[in-house]
């Protein structure tokens, strides 16, 4: 049995802040959180201080494409590894490996070897890194309004007997399916993939008001980087968008980059979802942590430099369309501080509580609380992440 007390000015669960606290870990999970007055330290406990840094959940990334140069639809455990190491050290400790529309066959392909790799996932490194969760199938069946990078040639129409292929093929380990709630059988392959235990999100829709307000009520559970490749809001026409915004039942993606959404749009969205139902995701691809210059994302060549309008890195496409990103989750938390003026502790459980309650994870993942998984990350005041502890593993420096 090991045993780790960790002691922070503050601990921030996120639900609530502690001040001068101790999270206890044994061996892989949190044995206790509160104030030094209330939990025991046993005299065999290894003791760190991390000062008056900030303790906090590790975050929780439920739409990813890549990272350190690669793409996770290579679906091979190098690949998922080196995307898994270079998380931890933003601060994601939990992530959902996230595939693009691509002709039905290569997709199937890449479901299946990304299943295989994560169901021998605790059988190879040993080293801290973040933990995949699952896959997020981004597609096929998207609208081809609003396909966003989606390759045009590899857009679906809902089909259950498509769907049961690919979930086939990712062997039990696909958890969220994005989906055009206005397309023809969109409705009856949603109530399929709830059956079978994958949460339905609506994105790359070109879906008026009502159509998503129906697949809302028929249990979808959240949207996709809310307010990129979708119809857009309008006084009469509110869409998709009027849809998210104006129903707590559903919870919203962004992407806090400075780029995907306007700070203003960013506020926005905030004031009408609040703390509770707003998730940050990062869409990030191959070429995060990597140089500007040309990678791939599902397939389709993509380049990155600087945005025009912003002077802020940026992921195109050929055709000049967005294509993901380079965020990290740190630096979304910390853009949401600075540009919708959000708290840190509300933009810290946008990072972790709520992706994993959008799992239905939260009893394990996001929340310091007796019995979750021991994955933290050390914080400094601003939201700078200086060190991670990820199932019980320490990764500082």
């Amino acid at each position: 049995m090991s045993l780790l007390a960790l002691t922070a000015h503050k601990v921030l669960t996120p639900l609530e802040t502690i001040e001068n606290g101790v999270v206890l870990i044994e061996d892989r999970a949190i044995l206790a959180v509160g104030s030094r007055n209330e939990v025991s330290v046993p005299s065999s406990a290894r003791v760190v201080d991390v000062g008056q840094r900030f303790l906090a959940p590790g975050f929780v990334d439920v739409h990813i494409h890549g990272g350190a140069g690669h793409d996770v639809m290579e679906a091979t455990p190098d690949a998922l590894d080196a995307v898994a190491h270079s998380l931890l050290q933003h601060g994601t400790i939990s992530f959902v490996p996230t595939t693009m529309s691509a002709p039905a066959d290569t997709l199937r392909q890449s479901l299946q070897d990304l299943g295989a790799t994560l169901a021998s996932w605790n059988e190879r490194d040993r080293k801290p890194r973040a933990e995949p969760l699952g896959i997020h199938l981004e597609g096929p069946f998207l609208s081809p309004a609003c396909r966003g990078a989606h390759p045009r040639e590899h857009l679906q129409k809902p089909s259950v007997e498509l769907f049961e292929r690919l979930i086939e093929a990712a062997g039990g380990w696909a958890r969220i399916l994005t989906l055009a709630p206005e397309l023809e059988g969109a409705a009856e392959l949603q109530a399929c993939a709830m059956g079978k235990g994958v949460r339905v999100a609506i994105g790359h829709s070109n879906a008026t008001y009502e159509e998503a307000a129906r697949a809302i009520a028929a249990g979808a559970a959240h949207a996709v980087h809310v307010f990129n490749s979708m119809r857009p809001f309008a006084h009469r026409d509110p869409g998709i968008v009027g849809a998210v915004l104006t129903d707590d039942r559903i919870l919203a993606e962004v992407i806090a980059d400075g780029v995907h959404v306007d700070p203003a749009a960013l506020r926005l969205l905030v004031r009408a979802k609040g703390a509770v139902t707003t998730v940050l995701v990062t869409d990030a691809v191959s070429a995060t942590g990597m140089q500007p210059g040309r990678y791939v994302l599902g397939g389709t060549e993509i380049f990155v430099g600087d945005d025009p309008r912003t002077g802020l890195p940026a992921c195109r496409n050929r055709e000049g369309a967005l294509a993901g990103s380079v965020l990290t989750q740190d630096r979304a938390v910390r853009n949401m501080m600075t540009m919708a003026g959000v708290s840190l502790q509300d933009a810290i459980r946008m990072a972790s509580y709520n992706p994993a309650r959008l799992l239905g994870l939260e009893q394990r993942k996001g929340w310091l609380r007796t019995g979750a998984d021991a994955d933290l990350v050390v914080l400094e005041p601003d939201g700078r992440v200086v060190g991670a502890i990820a199932r019980g593993q320490p990764n500082f420096g």
